[in-house]
């Protein structure tokens, strides 16, 4: 298969249902079959052994197992591992591996080739959007992962890429993950986050699926989120907007939302910022993540210092907010947040 054509029924990308057409299986069970497999991680179809010698020569005229391959495997000392995967066309996407200390091991996927937001403060916002991921390579990205991990535990949509401008790849690959005769994880265990696109959380929370979701804050200044993040200067993104939004999703679905803030020194961690964050917060259903912000060399911000961060958390901690401090974890690799960032060979 030449690299810059696009694979038909890549088995990553399909639900039982869907095998069994495009297929044309005479037997159901049979697709089912398959599914396990795949979501099992089978790397080639001579492992599908409760498979008849013949279905798997004519599965391999049909079909693909895999529409990617690992192009480069990183590993941090702190345990984090970032892999840079190589697409079909050429693209480059990454994912990474978190283990926190009780040993729970996180899938930080890609949804998308590059990213069209350009958060100021991001890597992977200074690359330009490439393309949408399909399912199948979202899907792909968690199996590598527990290739070389075993077992996840969670997956978060929180890689490159913007979520809500894919939602149709986000909700096959949940379907897909989901599945009972599959991979069978549950939905409990998956997170989305979004720099705040008003739309996509409102159809989220009216269609689905109902996973955790995770919004980028930043800051609750409205002139300093605009200028850290252009998405947001579109009346419809705005923050009294967001708000509406986020406390809708809480409603509808039930679940806590995360709001997440990158801290920048001297510029989003000053008294005011904690009080407007504070503001922002009330009357609605959310937990606060603090990150501060992950080094990347050609962008103009410095990390807060020790004293910086505890000041902002004990601030916002006094108002009665739960605040969780983010770990650092894959400097060394350029796998922490907002490092991401190769997106070609």
């Amino acid at each position: 298969m030449p690299e810059t054509e696009l694979p038909q029924n890549v088995l990553t990308g399909l639900l039982p249902e869907e095998i069994f057409d495009n297929l044309e299986l005479s037997q159901s069970f049979r697709a089912k079959q398959i599914f396990k497999w795949v979501g099992n991680g089978a790397k080639t179809f001579d492992q599908m052994t409760n498979l008849s010698l013949d279905l798997r020569n004519e599965l391999k005229k049909k079909a693909v197992l895999r529409s990617s391959k690992v192009e480069s495997v990183l590993k941090d000392p702190d345990g984090t591992i970032k892999l840079q995967i190589h697409l079909y066309d050429d693209n480059i996407v990454e994912t990474v591996l978190l283990t926190d200390k009780e040993g729970r091991k996180t899938a930080c996927v890609s949804c998308q080739a590059g990213c069209a937001m350009k958060c100021a403060f991001c890597m992977t916002g200074t690359l330009g959007l490439s393309r949408n991921l399909q399912a199948y390579e979202i899907v792909e990205q968690f199996l590598f992962l527990e290739e070389i991990a075993g077992k996840l535990d969670n997956i978060v949509f929180m890689g490159m890429g913007e979520p809500l401008q894919n939602l149709a790849g986000i909700r096959k690959t949940v379907s897909i993950l989901c599945h009972k005769d599959g991979r069978a994880l549950s939905s409990k265990r998956i997170t989305l986050s979004t720099c705040g696109i008003v739309k996509g959380i409102y159809d989220l929370a009216d269609n689905g699926p109902h996973i955790r979701l995770a919004v980028s804050l930043t800051t609750a200044n409205q002139t300093l989120r605009e200028q850290l993040m252009p998405v947001c200067v579109a009346k419809e993104n705005s923050l009294e907007q967001l708000k509406k939004a986020i406390g809708y999703y809480a409603q509808k679905s039930g679940k806590r939302v995360t709001l997440e803030a990158a801290l920048l020194h001297n510029t989003n961690t000053d008294a005011q910022s904690a009080r407007k964050l504070i503001d922002f917060a009330k009357n609605i259903d959310v937990n606060i993540n603090l990150i501060p912000w992950n080094p990347v060399s050609i962008l103009p911000f410095e990390s807060p210092s020790f004293n910086e961060v505890h000041d902002f958390i004990d601030l916002l901690e006094k108002a009665g907010l739960n605040v969780t401090l983010r770990k650092k974890r894959g400097q060394k690799i350029g796998g922490a947040c907002g490092q991401l960032g190769k997106t070609v060979k």
